[in-house]
């Protein structure tokens, strides 16, 4: 519910009015019955909505004495609230894109000169997801989108936020890359999965040519009973980690002796502490690239976090050979840093 707080005079008041002065269901007249204001914050400042709200007066008319909103008031905000649409995506993007705790995300929004609550944070964020799930499961764009294509590619898992808790499936189209359902369940079994699967099969306008998941048993069983002739393949991303894992395990004690031979950097780091000449910055800016590759792991199984240490400290160690070479700086970190 909206508070009752007067109008602040750095707030900008912007009228509005019905498109339409008829009643959409008799067709009469519908005369402006009162006038209403409404608070709304946005990321441009506060705006005071000044709406004209008209009624049908026929009292045979369906509609009689239901208000008629002026439509640009849902451009705004969601009813009855007090934030605007802009403040509530910013408040999602931060949180799902750049995983922003509740902290943050305050923090963010008093950043921006908006005075807000944490607690009012966390429904913003509610609705948020609302907004989400309603525009996901709208079947007529969905229908549109797919239609477009001959096939659907189904990939479906599920995400455990606790133990004990639902597990949230989730079923995507891989071609188009929208979600067709997402649903929580407090079970496993084939049966529930089975039943999810059927449940997008009837929905779709186009029929699923293949099955994509992370090979659990009891979607394997549901993907055979709910589509005995679609084809089922491992993901992609566990197929490599589940194939790379010999090399993972070799790649891992690679780094583990590797770093065994990187000594002294701390000690060094402390003997140049106090010195300001250019000598020390270089020799700190080497330090500093040394405990960079150390700290780095990589991604893995794409990118190997042992063989991407030995490409960092190769190249510090060329780099420390040819400023020995040039004799500009008399530096013996090349075998203090690095054996």
């Amino acid at each position: 519910m909206g508070r009752h707080t007067r109008i602040h005079e750095t707030e900008t008041i912007v009228s509005f009015q019905t498109l339409s002065t008829q009643c959409f269901t008799c067709g009469h007249t519908a005369r402006v019955a009162y006038h209403t204001r409404r608070r709304v914050t946005t990321l441009q400042g506060q705006f005071c909505l000044s709406l004209a709200v008209r009624r049908c007066h026929q009292e045979s008319c369906p509609r009689y004495h239901h208000p008629y909103r002026p439509e640009e008031e849902g451009r705004w905000a969601l009813p009855y609230g007090e934030y605007g649409l802009d403040v509530i995506a910013l408040v999602g993007m931060l949180r799902y894109r750049h995983h922003h705790s509740l902290a943050e995300l305050h923090q963010a929004l008093r950043d921006r000169g908006i005075s807000i609550g944490e607690r009012t944070v966390l429904n913003l964020l509610a609705r948020y997801e609302e907004l989400v799930s309603i525009h996901l499961a709208d079947q007529e764009r969905l229908h549109s989108i797919l239609s477009q294509q001959k096939y659907v590619i189904l990939a479906l898992d599920g995400l455990r936020p606790d133990v004990g808790h639902e597990v949230l499936w989730v079923l995507r189209d891989c071609v188009s890359g929208e979600i067709l359902l997402a649903c929580p369940l407090l079970s496993e079994c084939e049966a529930d999965l089975a039943a999810l699967i059927t449940r997008v099969k009837a929905a779709l306008p186009v029929p699923i040519r293949g099955v994509i998941s992370d090979g659990q048993h009891s979607i394997r069983k549901a993907v055979a009973s709910a589509l005995p002739e679609v084809p089922h393949q491992l993901c992609h991303f566990h197929y490599l980690r589940e194939a790379a894992k010999p090399v993972y395990e070799a790649d891992r004690h690679a780094k583990k002796e590797l770093k065994k031979q990187v000594r002294g950097v701390r000690p060094i780091e402390r003997a140049v502490e106090k010195r300001t000449d250019e000598e020390a910055a270089i020799i700190r800016g080497y330090c500093s690239a040394v405990r960079s590759a150390l700290t780095d792991d990589g991604h893995p199984p794409l990118a190997a976090p042992g063989l991407k240490l030995h490409e960092r400290l190769t190249l510090v160690a060329a780099s420390l050979e040819r400023v020995a070479k040039k004799g500009a700086y008399q530096l013996n970190l090349s075998t203090s840093i690095i054996s």
